[in-house]
């Protein structure tokens, strides 16, 4: 059996899978916050059970915002206070006495989509997700490109390119981002940026999905911010596909919901890229809020 946990900064969420990558059981718990005895009880709590529940020792993978392992073998997640800066999975291998294996969320969620029966037959599949902010993961045969630094596919920390300035005109403003730098794309295009962009323009403050319910009612503003949003959406990716060259791009996060997006994304992107490129297949992610248990129990899956 293949156990994944998903560790958030209020749960802790445990999917088990079968050898046909079929959910078989899952529970959570609440997340620890502040003894990291604790934090390490609650997980090794969770994978007794299921070894009890289904009778053997089943791998065990875990998905964890933040990097799972800096170069002095500590987690560092901010959303996860009791477990940051500690050796969590040297502690759990010797806890659990198997082989534990972590990995950014994000890089789990592509690593789900990537094993989707459908999406399986691409060799390389990348992750973008549109939600909070913006990031995803690049899966390469079966397995998720990590990164030395665990931050392959932080895709909303490139900045704007020239591109996007000459769409948006060159006194658009350059907003700072959590990470300290200037005009990173994810103030741009995650759910927050499509609502500050509508703001920008029509001095109006909305939420998306506020946007979005205009758009079904056919407003004329609502209309022309999304279009305007897809095309600096895909003149953003166009520089990122030309480097990755996926297959199959699939699309999650909350604008995912919005499912317009791909068609409109589809039809902007061809300018963009290289004359001899060809356009990736672009889906919505199918397996939603179970991903990151799903990608972090199929880390073991290419043994």
């Amino acid at each position: 059996m293949y156990y994944g946990l998903d560790i958030g900064g209020s749960k802790m969420a445990l999917g088990v899978y079968d050898a046909s990558r079929r959910l078989q059981w899952e529970t959570r718990v609440a997340t620890p916050t502040e003894s990291y005895d604790a934090f390490l009880q609650a997980v090794t709590a969770l994978v007794a059970t299921a070894d009890a529940r289904f009778g053997e020792k089943g791998s065990v993978g875990i998905g964890i915002p933040g990097m799972p392992e800096t170069a002095d073998g500590t987690l560092y997640a901010a959303n996860v206070p009791a477990a940051s800066g500690r050796p969590l999975r040297r502690d759990l291998c010797e806890l659990l006495g198997r082989d534990v294996r972590l990995d950014n969320d994000a890089n789990c969620f592509a690593l789900s989509e990537a094993w989707d029966d459908e999406f399986r037959q691409y060799p390389i599949v990348m992750g973008l997700i549109l939600g909070t902010g913006v990031g995803g993961g690049i899966v390469a045969h079966g397995r998720s490109l990590k990164g030395r630094s665990y931050i392959t596919g932080e895709f909303g920390h490139i900045r704007l390119p020239v591109d996007a300035l000459t769409l948006m005109g060159f006194d658009f403003p350059l907003t700072r981002c959590g990470c300290g730098k200037l005009g990173c794309i994810e103030n741009y295009l995650s759910g927050r940026g499509f609502a500050w962009l509508y703001q920008h323009f029509y001095q109006q403050s909305l939420s998306a999905p506020e946007i979005i319910a205009r758009l079904e009612q056919g407003d004329s503003k609502a209309k022309a911010h999304v279009e305007r949003y897809a095309s600096l959406l895909a003149v953003c990716l166009g520089n990122i596909l030309t480097i990755v060259d996926p297959d199959l791009l699939v699309i999650g996060g909350g604008l995912s919901h919005f499912s317009a997006l791909t068609t409109l994304l589809a039809e902007r992107l061809p300018p963009h890229l290289l004359p001899v490129a060809r356009l990736p297949r672009i889906e919505r992610a199918r397996h939603g809020d179970a991903g990151g248990m799903r990608g972090a129990a199929f880390l073991h899956l290419t043994d």
